[in-house]
């Protein structure tokens, strides 16, 4: 397969294709997604987010991964959703060293009736903001998906996982068809969409190819991909899973790159545990977008100002807002980026 030939947007991938990809010559697998890559972003930047958790804990789905599940004794503490005016302090602090999309996530299955207003004001004073906007919930049904479109949410973030194959392992509290299904409403209503998975869960070569050929597959394309590395907690089921290879690792961005030219894939979760080098092949992969800051959700990050330092010695620029990729605009997030140096951000949730 031709590098060249994958400006084509393809959703008919099959298993002994993209398993070929898998294959390939490590060099050669990261000269085809550069390559790729290169057809579609400037190389050199990166799109900066920043994730906090608005309502943590108590969640009543069994995700085998997952320290927030009610299931598991991780010593998490449980808290309610968080305040509009609190979210809205976090997530000017967020613009103010450099992220360009605020992303917040909260401990449900689904949100509840009494909850959905409080959630609707805040993706509108973030966008009042000038910040793109995503919102992790859970399942919706197709009136929640409406409402955050008409209240400005930009991106509604819903993972697959894994493959539907080896899904039933991690969870049996909500169905394969069921996350299709609220990624169907999400689109119906106009919003993009971020769905990724998690490596790490032992999970076979196989399924790692059939999460992204779900992905791929779909009828457009998710605008940004998250590939996790499994964070090991203890109290949950997979706490005592191997790690992964960091080659192998890698090789996912490359085939999810390939695969997925026009998206955004997201170095995201497991990144606290990946030295500099390994981000830095994880970027040349077709990795293009991180999350920014000192935790996600309830797991480390690493810090805004080591990641400043590290696109310093790369040079790798911070990517802005597309409707706002102007010179004045991008210069105010990169001298953002040079002014935090040892300021901690914001992260605490109970404050």
């Amino acid at each position: 397969m031709s590098a060249f030939s994958a400006s084509v947007l393809r959703h008919d991938w099959s298993l002994p294709e993209v398993k070929a990809l898998f294959e390939l010559p490590f060099n050669d697998l990261l000269f085809q997604a550069q390559t790729v890559h290169r057809q579609h972003f400037d190389p050199n930047r990166v799109q900066v987010s920043t994730l906090l958790s608005i309502k943590t804990g108590a969640c009543p789905e069994d995700c085998k991964y997952c320290p927030q599940s009610g299931h598991y004794n991780t010593g998490l503490d449980k808290e309610k959703l968080m305040e509009v005016e609190k979210v809205l302090k976090a997530a000017a602090e967020a613009k103010a060293i450099g992220s360009t999309r605020f992303c917040m996530g909260a401990a449900w299955k689904h949100p509840s009736a009494k909850d959905m207003p409080y959630v609707l004001k805040m993706v509108e004073g973030v966008k009042a903001m000038g910040l793109e906007t995503c919102m992790t919930l859970g399942k919706l049904d197709q009136e929640q998906t409406r409402a955050l479109a008409a209240a400005g949410l930009d991106y509604y973030n819903h993972n697959l996982d894994t493959s539907p194959e080896f899904y039933g392992n991690i969870i049996t509290t909500r169905t394969y068809a069921d996350r299709l299904e609220t990624l169907s409403y999400v689109r119906d209503a106009g919003m993009k969409i971020c769905s990724g998975g998690i490596l790490g869960m032992g999970e076979s070569l196989n399924d790692r190819a059939g999460l992204l050929i779900q992905l791929a597959n779909l009828p457009e394309h998710p605008e940004s991909v998250p590939i996790n590395m499994l964070v090991k907690v203890k109290g949950t089921p997979l706490a005592d899973e191997q790690d992964v290879d960091p080659f192998d690792f890698i090789r996912m961005l490359a085939v999810a790159r390939i695969m997925m030219p026009k998206s955004h894939v997201r170095l995201s979760a497991g990144r606290e545990q990946m030295n500099e080098q390994m981000q830095a092949l994880a970027f040349f992969a077709g990795a293009n977008s991180i999350f920014y800051g000192e935790k996600l959700l309830t797991t480390g990050n690493p810090q805004a100002d080591k990641d400043m330092l590290l696109f310093k010695r790369l040079g790798i620029q911070p990517e802005a807002r597309e409707e706002h990729d102007d010179e004045v605009h991008q210069a105010a997030i990169e001298q953002a980026l040079v002014e935090q140096r040892d300021s901690t951000l914001f992260y605490d949730a109970t404050a």
